[in-house]
């Protein structure tokens, strides 16, 4: 008999894990009756006032919505997701839709200027040395402090959701392009000498392979960081998204919507960074 590997094995011990947490979800949403003595004869039109019953028992709920609640809300949401009755009424699928399309342009966008220029001081120590300082200062700001000034110089609030994503994005792959590109190995660019490669070859035929696992490490932490941030944004600016979606539910005071938009959050943040895993391993190579 085969023994699992260490792949099934924390399969099911993941399993186990959300059993024992449904359970406990249970436990602590099931009503309690709590059975009241009664004080006096003739006190049942009380009783009823108090919801209480002939025997003086009353049912006292969880306000946390129950396991049939959410589960209600999932098929509610996800039997028809993609459904469109006006601005603050839309499934969860446009929702998502509007939040991956700023995502992916914002993201785009800071791939455009950060591998680039990430390859630029990465392969001269004095651009390093020069732009360091500015990097350093722009990295830890948060980025919705950004989004008061693109708001009063966008004036958009979904363009503005774009340029905060590009702006918290671009440090990880800046950061990630320099170091991979920077750490090169010596002999592979003592060849490129020796064969006289011209520099545009060097960069894409040389260099941009060795880099390519680093440069991917950069894209993934900024991918998480910017499906992070653009929940944020939107729950600020309103309009679309999820992250609008997910406001929208608490001000409507449906708690086991609220609790099911972050669960798709989570869901898509882990699916793309599945993604990017893959690719990360597609172009890493063994020493």
């Amino acid at each position: 008999m085969k023994k699992l590997s260490i792949k099934a094995k924390g399969a099911i011990l993941s399993l186990l894990i959300l059993i024992v947490a449904l359970l406990i979800w249970h436990m602590a949403t099931v009503p309690k009756v709590v059975v009241n003595p009664v004080t006096a004869s003739g006190s049942s039109e009380y009783q009823a006032l108090m919801g209480q019953g002939s025997g003086g028992a009353t049912v006292e709920k969880s306000g946390f919505p129950s396991l049939t609640q959410m589960g209600e809300t999932f098929y509610k949401q996800l039997s028809h997701p993609f459904y469109d009755n006006g601005p603050n009424d839309k499934g969860i699928g446009i929702q998502l839709a509007y939040s991956l399309g700023r995502v992916a342009l914002g993201f785009l966008l800071a791939m455009l200027v950060a591998i680039p220029f990430g390859f630029l001081i990465g392969m001269s120590p004095l651009a390093y040395e020069a732009f360091n300082p500015f990097i350093q200062i722009l990295k830890p700001i948060s980025p919705l402090a950004w989004m008061p000034i693109a708001l009063y110089t966008i004036k958009d609030s979904s363009i503005s959701g774009i340029f905060v994503i590009f702006i918290c994005s671009v440090w990880p792959m800046l950061l990630n392009t320099a170091f991979g590109v920077a750490n090169v190995r010596k002999e592979l660019l003592n060849v490129t000498k020796t064969l006289e490669v011209s520099p545009l070859r060097k960069a894409f035929l040389v260099i941009l392979p060795a880099a390519a696992p680093t440069i991917l490490t950069g894209m993934r932490i900024s991918m998480g960081i910017a499906w992070l941030v653009i929940v944020a944004a939107e729950m600020l600016v309103g309009g679309t998204g999820i992250g609008y979606f997910l406001w929208n539910e608490w001000n409507n005071l449906s708690l086991s919507s609220v609790i099911f938009a972050i669960v798709m959050i989570g869901v898509v943040g882990m699916l793309l960074d599945l993604a990017f895993a893959r690719l990360q391993k597609m172009v890493s190579y063994a020493d």
